[in-house]
Parts: structure tokens; C-alpha cells; sequence
């Protein structure tokens, strides 16, 4: 008998999500636990498994057990739990993967920290306990332990297990998050906009276990480990582009401030204008490290994929366009007096030949003056450009 659509449709507590493909050999007894878990902890729930297009029969193996079945037509680990949340009639979702891995039982404990009003709750598989086989060395020791420690440095997570896949949260924080990716970098998205959104995030320990399946599984440690290390820099702009600009600029324009006086010894070795040319590039290239960072991070914040920063917006609003060009007229000025000087001393020696560290001296830093001013001017166009649409 078909149940009534206002039972159907009801609101619930908790939905355990189970993303899957082709997980014949391990759903069941996912299943079977999930739903006990619910029974014997008095959770008003459901078991929903987000098929994401196996050929195996999982679907009629998660149907009989009494799980709801949602199919996801696009391809992907996020693109699993984005359907399978987006179906989820509870007001918390608990995710673990399918392959009998994670310890469905420990459900209570993940909605005891979201009833207490934690927004997502981490497992934590380091605490809780790793069995013997479960995670392969490489993940254990030198994977996860990186990840999570960049994780920490660079966003300031609590989370000392980055990317355990059994996590809790409400529909409602989810929503605020927002969340964009299809691929298995859906977790580390997670956590990091939590963290930059300032919610309430708690960890209990978990245990992992050796997980079922006769195949290999579909993670790849050294790719998938890319991934996410790729995805964590792109959404620290700070880390990846600002702090090594910064570095290298300060290192450049220290060189060539002693350089541009004259060679400079250092024991055996004599630096000279061929070490000041060096010294400039490096200042043009930390210029465009740092100029990278300001507009990606300008863009991200206007395609909401960062959250709002309110010391950015008002750097942003003091730095107008009047402002940058005027900045990068007089840099480019000042670089145009440099070359019109090294000209005038070509002049005195009637164009003829000259020695080259008496000229470079002047064309080096005149030519980098020259670059950065007209960057300068570049970018404030750009960045007024991107301005407007951060002013929605």
C-alpha cells in the first residue's frame, strides 16, 4: 500500500546518506547497520543510498533492506551526496561511504553534537581507532597526517582528520555553504568553507575498518592526495600566491638595493649587474604573484565560492581605481626618469660604447620601474572591474 504524501514528505531527523557505485558486495550490510542504528537509538530517520549509476543491482539490494534509492545521473563523488542531500528528508544528514568501512552505529554521538547545536560534526579515525589493513600506510602516515596539517595552517580547521568520509551536518549549514565541486574534492570543500564561514564545528573519534569489497577501491591515493592539496591552494590564495610574492619581492629589492651601488663581495664571490638583472626579475615576478592573489581572491569572493572579508572589502574599497593609477603613474615615472638618465649618460659618452655596469645600473632598475608601473595600472582596471560586481 502506498503511503500517504504527507507521510512520504514528512521532516525527520536524521538521514544516513550512502553514496554509491557498484557496491553489490558491501551496501547490504551498510544498510542493515545504518537502520539498526536508527531503531536502537530512537532516531526518527532514514537510510537514503545515492546511486550514482551502478550496473551491479545495488539498487535493488538497497530497496529491499528498506533504503530509499535516489539516482544520480551526474558522475562524481560530490555530485553523489549533492543528490542524495538534496533528496534527504532529515534535518541532519550523516555521510559515510559504502564499503563497510565506517562504523554506522556511532549515529548517536554525531547527532548528540548537532542537537548541543554543532553545525558539522568530523569524524576523527586517528582518535577512534584504525584497524589492522584498513588504511594504507602512505594514507595513515604520510597522506592524511599532511592534508589535515595543511588544513590546519592554512585555514585555522579544528579538524584533525581532514578527510574522514564520515561526517554529520544540518541541511541548513549546507545550504549556507553552498557547495560547487562534483569530484572527490566535495569533502575538502566542506570542511574548508565551514571553517572561512565561521560555523561550529566539533569532532568525535570514529573507527575505521577494513572495508569489504574484492576490488580495488575507487580512491587513488597519490591522485585523488593531488587533489585535494590542489584544491586546499586554490582556496588559500594567501598561502599559494600573497606570502611567496611577498618573499620574493622583499628578497629582489633587497639584492638589487645593494647591488645598484656597486658589486658587492661575499668572500670569493663577486655580485654584480648580472645578479641585479636576476634581482629584478625576481621583483617583477613576486609583483605578479601578489597581484594574482588579490584578483583571485576578488574573484572568488564575487563568485561566492569564498565567503565575505570584510578587512579585504575595505582594503578593496580604499584601494580605488584613482588611486592605482596615480600609483603606477608615478612608479612608471620614476622609471622613465631612470631610462631618459641612463640615455643621457650614453649621450656623454657620444652613443659610443660603454661599460656595462655603469649603464645597467640605470636601465635595470628603470626597466623593472617601467613594468611595474604599468601593471600597476593593469590591475586597478581589473580589479574596479571586479569591484562592481562585488558591490551586488
Amino acid at each position: 500500500m502506498e503511503r500517504p504524501q504527507a507521510v512520504a514528505d514528512e521532516v525527520l531527523e536524521l538521514t544516513i546518506l550512502l553514496p554509491c557505485l557498484n557496491e553489490a558486495e558491501t551496501l547490504a550490510g551498510c544498510v542493515e547497520e545504518a537502520l539498526r542504528a536508527l531503531r536502537d537509538h530512537g532516531l526518527r530517520g532514514e537510510v537514503v543510498v545515492a546511486d550514482n549509476g551502478s550496473t551491479d543491482g545495488s539498487q535493488a539490494i538497497a530497496t529491499r533492506l528498506g533504503a530509499r534509492v535516489v539516482p544520480v545521473a551526474e558522475k562524481g563523488y560530490g555530485s553523489a551526496l549533492r543528490g542524495g542531500i538534496a533528496a534527504a528528508r532529515g534535518r541532519y544528514v550523516l555521510m559515510g561511504d559504502s564499503d563497510g568501512s565506517y562504523d554506522f552505529s556511532h549515529a548517536d554521538r554525531f547527532v548528540a553534537k548537532l542537537r548541543e547545536g554543532c553545525d558539522l560534526v568530523m569524524g576523527n579515525r586517528f582518535l577512534g581507532g584504525i584497524q589492522p589493513g584498513a588504511m594504507p600506510w602512505k594514507n595513515r602516515y604520510i597522506g592524511n597526517p599532511i592534508l589535515s596539517g595543511l588544513g590546519r595552517l592554512f585555514f585555522r580547521c579544528p579538524a584533525g582528520d581532514f578527510h574522514c568520509g564520515l561526517r554529520a551536518f544540518s541541511k541548513e549549514a549546507y545550504e549556507r555553504l553552498d557547495l560547487r565541486t562534483t569530484g572527490m574534492e566535495f569533502a575538502s570543500e566542506m570542511v574548508i568553507k565551514a571553517t572561512l564561514f565561521r560555523l561550529r564545528l566539533a569532532e568525535i573519534p570514529t573507527t575505521l575498518r577494513r572495508d569489504g569489497r574484492n576490488r580495488p577501491p575507487h580512491l587513488r591515493p597519490w591522485r585523488d592526495g593531488w587533489r585535494h592539496l590542489r584544491f586546499m591552494l586554490w582556496f588559500s590564495p594567501r598561502w599559494l600566491f600573497l606570502q611567496p610574492g611577498l618573499a620574493l619581492m622583499a628578497l629582489g629589492l633587497l639584492s638589487g638595493a645593494l647591488l645598484v651601488r656597486g658589486p658587492l663581495a661575499l668572500g670569493p664571490v663577486t655580485l654584480d649587474v648580472h645578479t641585479l638583472l636576476f634581482a629584478a626579475i625576481a621583483v617583477l615576478i613576486g609583483f605578479q604573484s601578489v597581484t594574482f592573489s588579490v584578483l583571485s581572491k576578488a574573484f572568488a569572493i564575487q563568485s561566492d565560492v569564498l565567503p565575505p572579508d570584510p578587512r579585504f572589502r575595505r582594503w578593496f574599497d580604499w584601494l580605488n581605481l584613482e588611486k592605482g593609477l596615480v600609483l603606477g603613474g608615478l612608479v612608471g615615472a620614476t622609471g622613465l626618469a631612470l631610462s631618459v638618465r641612463a640615455v643621457g649618460l650614453w649621450e656623454h659618452h657620444g652613443f659610443g660604447p660603454l661599460a656595462p655596469g655603469e649603464l645597467l645600473r640605470w636601465v635595470i632598475p628603470g626597466g623593472v620601474l617601467l613594468a611595474l608601473g604599468c601593471q600597476i595600472v593593469l590591475a586597478s582596471f581589473l580589479l574596479s572591474i571586479l569591484g562592481l560586481s562585488l558591490k551586488r
